[in-house]
Protein backbone atom coordinates (compact mmCIF):
# COMPACT_ATOMS: atom_id res chain seq x y z
CA UNK A 1 0.00 0.00 0.00
CA UNK A 2 1.05 3.55 -0.66
CA UNK A 3 -0.27 6.21 1.69
CA UNK A 4 0.11 9.92 0.96
CA UNK A 5 -0.30 12.26 3.92
CA UNK A 6 -0.59 15.88 2.87
CA UNK A 7 -1.49 19.22 4.39
CA UNK A 8 -0.13 22.56 5.48
CA UNK A 9 2.79 23.24 7.77
CA UNK A 10 2.21 22.05 11.36
CA UNK A 11 -1.09 20.41 10.39
CA UNK A 12 -0.21 17.12 12.12
CA UNK A 13 1.05 15.21 9.07
CA UNK A 14 4.15 13.67 10.64
CA UNK A 15 2.43 12.63 13.87
CA UNK A 16 -0.41 11.03 11.93
CA UNK A 17 2.04 9.26 9.61
CA UNK A 18 4.14 7.95 12.51
CA UNK A 19 1.07 6.58 14.27
CA UNK A 20 -0.08 4.95 11.04
CA UNK A 21 3.34 3.34 10.56
CA UNK A 22 3.24 1.92 14.08
CA UNK A 23 -0.21 0.42 13.47
CA UNK A 24 1.14 -1.30 10.36
CA UNK A 25 4.44 -2.52 11.79
CA UNK A 26 6.22 -3.13 15.08
CA UNK A 27 9.50 -2.00 13.48
CA UNK A 28 8.92 0.63 10.81
CA UNK A 29 11.62 2.44 8.87
CA UNK A 30 11.84 6.22 9.05
CA UNK A 31 13.43 7.74 5.94
CA UNK A 32 14.58 11.29 6.60
CA UNK A 33 15.11 13.25 3.39
CA UNK A 34 16.43 16.43 5.00
CA UNK A 35 19.78 17.87 4.01
CA UNK A 36 21.70 19.37 6.91
CA UNK A 37 21.87 22.97 5.71
CA UNK A 38 23.01 24.55 8.97
CA UNK A 39 23.25 24.04 12.75
CA UNK A 40 19.62 25.10 13.31
CA UNK A 41 18.45 22.46 10.88
CA UNK A 42 20.74 19.90 12.52
CA UNK A 43 19.08 20.71 15.87
CA UNK A 44 15.66 20.14 14.28
CA UNK A 45 16.82 16.78 12.91
CA UNK A 46 18.22 15.78 16.31
CA UNK A 47 14.94 16.71 18.03
CA UNK A 48 12.91 14.64 15.57
CA UNK A 49 15.23 11.63 15.97
CA UNK A 50 14.82 11.74 19.75
CA UNK A 51 11.01 11.74 19.35
CA UNK A 52 11.15 8.24 17.82
CA UNK A 53 11.86 5.28 20.06
CA UNK A 54 13.79 2.03 19.58
CA UNK A 55 11.04 0.51 17.41
CA UNK A 56 12.15 2.69 14.52
CA UNK A 57 15.01 2.13 12.09
CA UNK A 58 16.23 5.56 10.97
CA UNK A 59 17.69 6.03 7.51
CA UNK A 60 18.92 9.35 6.16
CA UNK A 61 18.69 9.59 2.39
CA UNK A 62 18.57 12.99 0.73
CA UNK A 63 17.58 11.86 -2.78
CA UNK A 64 18.11 8.26 -3.80
CA UNK A 65 15.27 6.22 -2.32
CA UNK A 66 16.20 3.46 -4.79
CA UNK A 67 19.18 2.62 -2.52
CA UNK A 68 16.80 1.41 0.19
CA UNK A 69 15.34 -2.09 0.36
CA UNK A 70 11.72 -1.61 1.40
CA UNK A 71 10.65 -5.19 0.60
CA UNK A 72 8.41 -6.66 3.27
CA UNK A 73 8.61 -3.51 5.38
CA UNK A 74 6.64 -0.45 6.40
CA UNK A 75 8.46 2.79 5.71
CA UNK A 76 7.67 6.41 6.38
CA UNK A 77 9.29 8.93 4.01
CA UNK A 78 9.34 12.39 5.59
CA UNK A 79 9.14 14.60 3.65
CA UNK A 80 8.64 15.20 -0.06
CA UNK A 81 9.16 18.96 0.23
CA UNK A 82 12.67 18.60 1.63
CA UNK A 83 13.38 15.74 -0.79
CA UNK A 84 12.32 17.88 -3.78
CA UNK A 85 14.39 20.79 -2.47
CA UNK A 86 17.50 18.62 -2.81
CA UNK A 87 16.73 17.85 -6.46
CA UNK A 88 15.79 21.48 -7.13
CA UNK A 89 19.01 22.87 -5.67
CA UNK A 90 21.20 20.22 -7.32
CA UNK A 91 19.67 20.89 -10.76
CA UNK A 92 20.09 24.66 -10.33
CA UNK A 93 16.30 25.16 -10.05
CA UNK A 94 15.36 23.15 -13.15
CA UNK A 95 11.73 22.20 -12.49
CA UNK A 96 11.41 19.63 -15.31
CA UNK A 97 14.67 17.84 -14.51
CA UNK A 98 13.90 17.83 -10.77
CA UNK A 99 10.43 16.43 -11.43
CA UNK A 100 11.77 13.75 -13.77
CA UNK A 101 14.47 12.64 -11.32
CA UNK A 102 12.08 12.57 -8.35
CA UNK A 103 9.43 10.64 -10.29
CA UNK A 104 12.02 8.05 -11.35
CA UNK A 105 13.22 7.60 -7.77
CA UNK A 106 9.64 7.17 -6.54
CA UNK A 107 8.80 4.68 -9.30
CA UNK A 108 11.90 2.64 -8.40
CA UNK A 109 10.42 1.83 -4.98
CA UNK A 110 6.84 1.07 -6.04
CA UNK A 111 7.63 -2.40 -7.37
CA UNK A 112 9.08 -3.75 -4.12
CA UNK A 113 7.03 -6.61 -2.67
CA UNK A 114 4.85 -6.58 0.46
CA UNK A 115 5.59 -2.99 1.37
CA UNK A 116 3.71 -0.18 3.02
CA UNK A 117 5.08 3.18 2.00
CA UNK A 118 3.81 6.24 3.87
CA UNK A 119 4.77 9.54 2.27
CA UNK A 120 4.48 12.93 3.97
CA UNK A 121 4.19 16.00 1.77
CA UNK A 122 3.21 19.64 2.07
CA UNK A 123 0.49 21.56 0.28
CA UNK A 124 2.61 24.68 -0.15
CA UNK A 125 0.46 26.08 -2.95
CA UNK A 126 -2.51 26.66 -0.65
CA UNK A 127 -0.93 29.59 1.14
CA UNK A 128 0.45 32.96 0.19
CA UNK A 129 1.65 33.39 -3.40
CA UNK A 130 5.45 32.97 -3.48
CA UNK A 131 7.26 36.31 -3.73
CA UNK A 132 10.17 35.21 -5.88
CA UNK A 133 10.40 33.60 -9.30
CA UNK A 134 12.34 30.65 -7.82
CA UNK A 135 9.75 30.31 -5.07
CA UNK A 136 6.94 30.14 -7.64
CA UNK A 137 8.89 27.55 -9.65
CA UNK A 138 9.28 25.40 -6.54
CA UNK A 139 5.55 25.66 -5.74
CA UNK A 140 4.86 24.36 -9.27
CA UNK A 141 7.33 21.50 -8.77
CA UNK A 142 5.75 20.56 -5.44
CA UNK A 143 2.23 20.69 -6.85
CA UNK A 144 3.05 18.52 -9.85
CA UNK A 145 4.88 15.99 -7.69
CA UNK A 146 2.00 15.85 -5.21
CA UNK A 147 -0.42 15.14 -8.06
CA UNK A 148 1.89 12.40 -9.35
CA UNK A 149 2.22 10.79 -5.91
CA UNK A 150 -1.55 11.01 -5.27
CA UNK A 151 -2.22 9.22 -8.56
CA UNK A 152 -0.15 6.24 -7.33
CA UNK A 153 -1.34 6.31 -3.74
CA UNK A 154 -3.91 3.80 -2.53
CA UNK A 155 -4.95 6.21 0.21
CA UNK A 156 -4.58 10.00 0.49
CA UNK A 157 -5.20 11.84 3.74
CA UNK A 158 -5.38 15.63 4.02
CA UNK A 159 -4.49 16.89 7.48
CA UNK A 160 -6.40 19.98 8.59
CA UNK A 161 -5.66 21.39 12.06
CA UNK A 162 -4.64 17.95 13.31
CA UNK A 163 -7.72 16.25 11.85
CA UNK A 164 -7.24 13.61 9.14
CA UNK A 165 -9.62 13.94 6.19
CA UNK A 166 -9.48 10.94 3.86
CA UNK A 167 -9.71 12.16 0.28
CA UNK A 168 -8.82 8.92 -1.56
CA UNK A 169 -9.09 5.23 -0.73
Amino acid sequence: MIYLITGGERSGKSSYAQNLALTLSDNPIYVATARKWDSDFQNRIDRHQHERDERWTNIEEEKYLSKIDFSGKTALIDCVTLWLTNFFVDTKNDVQLSLEEAKNEFLSITNQKNTNIIIVTNEIGMGVHAETHIGRKFVELQGWMNQFLASYADEVVLMVSGIPVKIKG
